[in-house]
């Protein structure tokens, strides 16, 4: 596999664009979860909204893993040495821990002050990871 994306022609940007699909799932489904919850439009309930949102942002996620890691393998001395690599692995530790508390803590049941926030600061880590991303090819 590894050296099919070294040698292939085709194999990284296909994998690059397997990545772009997986972040498009993950961010555009964390948004709509969000944007549900705090514009109060009622006409999906938060728990339905929640189990397909959350659903297709983990296959997103899924595929950004696994994609990500195929990448990172491939060249993986230059990419520890990038600091927009290391600022994007700090974010997705971030990102992954807000989540972890956000649904540790219940938010989705409580839908308070702090798990708005917390839906906030998700789309916003998210974004500067695809932001950081960017930034690791230049």
């Amino acid at each position: 596999m590894f050296a099919a994306l070294q040698t292939q022609a085709w194999a990284y940007p296909t994998l690059e664009a397997l990545h772009v699909l997986g972040i498009a799932l993950l961010i555009g489904n964390l948004v709509a979860l969000e944007a549900r919850v705090l514009a109060r439009i009622d006409a999906i309930p938060v728990a339905a909204m929640a189990r397909l949102s959350l659903t297709l942002a983990l296959a997103g996620f899924a595929l950004v893993a696994c994609s990500g890691l195929l990448m990172f393998a491939t060249q993986p001395g230059e990419l520890l040495a990038n600091r927009f690599f290391l600022a994007k692995m700090s974010l997705l530790a971030l990102a992954g821990g807000n989540a972890l508390w956000f649904h540790a803590r219940g938010s989705l049941r409580r839908l308070d002050a702090l798990a708005k926030a917390q839906l906030l600061l998700s789309t916003a880590l998210w974004v500067a990871i695809v932001f950081c991303g960017r930034w690791i090819a230049y």
